[in-house]
């Protein structure tokens, strides 16, 4: 898979064997090299010792890991229930649907809200995305995409143009006009190119780069205007599924979840990973920042949501329920951090207090599976997409 990810974006000739190839960009001793699969593969041989082979080297590596995690394990102290006993019980919540948005014609699979909290776009496995004002329902824009299941959505920061891509692989930007009857499919630009489907999308603090998530194992960070690739991101072994921005004026940092049940966080400036979490215990469908960016939050198929602290490099917090046996696809936090509503696949949506780890409300609703759930940037109000083929507004 790694091979054939640098297809689309670095294809010339070889360092080593100097061959116009698809190039591996790797790092020795962190300087960039750029080499071909097979010269990779060469050098990697012939750096084995005598009696070596890679079998040994793969144990070595396991229990280098394993000594790590019990290293890591000695500086655990106290869970964060525990240092939360003290602080006062959530009083009992009042939430309740405001809006439901109805319009699209199958399931709806990603939503996201727009800076100026009033605009959401929605995309879905009908092929299109949708541009809605969530004070009047009215439908403000329609975008056809060439393929169905548009698995990702995103809204630019400045509000003036959206992002969605799926399962052609492609992630494009669609500028929004003023004028309700311009085509936008034909100003539609593709910008983004994998090698398999794209599961996730994100502008980082401008209009002028965009992050994206695959089915490839990879997340690329690409330059709007050229198309160009700016910088990928290998560290996953299966499909990457959901990809968060950290929430801070210089976000250089971004997490990552996937089918590989782990969790990384990158520096979007080397293309490093430079935290992994594996506690899950199955895919990871969503990872979502706290709000001051010292943490995360993560939700799985194994039926948990888990909270990882990111100073304490450790998870501190899991949220689980036996009456809970089903797979949880989303999660975002309250614009104060003490909530964490989490979307599953029974059709309902959990809100856990982050800090105590008990569950507090239960919101129905929905008629099919939760996708995806998004807070409003002033924190007023939640919007839920599902494969009930509607949003909701609740507040």
């Amino acid at each position: 898979m790694c091979d054939q990810t640098f297809m689309a974006a670095t294809f010339g000739p070889c360092d080593s064997c100097g061959k116009a190839s698809p190039l591996m960009n790797i790092y020795i001793k962190s300087e960039a090299i750029n080499y071909c699969s097979f010269c990779v593969e060469m050098m990697a041989c012939q750096q084995l010792q005598k009696g070596e082979t890679l079998q040994s080297l793969k144990k070595e590596s396991d229990s280098l890991k394993k000594k790590l995690e019990e290293e890591r394990g000695k500086l655990n102290d106290v869970e964060l229930h525990q240092v939360a006993e003290k602080v006062e019980v959530l009083s009992s919540l009042s939430i309740k649907t405001r809006r439901v948005l109805k319009g699209h014609g199958n399931k709806v699979l990603c939503v996201d809200w727009c800076k100026d909290k009033r605009r959401l776009v929605s995309s879905s496995q009908d092929g299109k995305a949708i541009v809605w004002d969530a004070f009047t329902l009215n439908k403000e824009h329609g975008v056809t995409l060439p393929c169905t299941w548009v698995m990702a959505c995103a809204y630019a920061p400045s509000g003036c143009a959206v992002a969605c891509g799926g399962l052609d692989n492609k992630c494009s930007v669609v500028p929004l006009s003023l004028d309700k009857n311009e085509n936008l499919a034909a100003k539609k630009k593709s910008v983004a190119m994998h090698t398999n489907y794209v599961s996730g999308c994100t502008f980082t603090n401008s209009d002028m780069q965009l992050l994206t998530s695959s089915g490839d194992g990879t997340c690329a960070l690409w330059d709007v205007e050229s198309g160009q690739l700016l910088q990928s991101f290998h560290g996953h072994t299966a499909d990457v599924l959901s990809l968060d921005l950290a929430p801070s004026e210089t976000g250089n940092t971004f997490v990552s979840g996937g089918c590989d049940m782990k969790a990384n966080v990158w520096d979007m400036r080397s293309g490093q990973n430079i935290q992994s979490f594996e506690s899950h215990e199955s895919d990871i469908n969503c990872v979502r920042y706290y709000p001051s960016g010292d943490a995360f939050a993560s939700a799985s198929d194994d039926a948990t949501c888990r909270f990882y602290d990111l100073r304490a490099d450790r998870e501190v917090a899991v949220y689980q329920k036996d009456s809970v046996i089903f797979g949880a696809s989303s999660v975002d936090f309250s614009l104060s951090g003490r909530l964490l509503f989490a979307g599953y696949n029974d059709y309902t949506i959990n809100v856990w207090d982050v800090l105590k780890g008990t569950r507090v409300s239960i919101l129905f609703g929905h008629e099919n599976r939760v996708s995806r759930v998004r807070v409003s940037p002033d924190g007023t109000a939640l919007c839920s997409a599902s494969w009930d083929n509607t949003l909701r507004i609740w507040a």
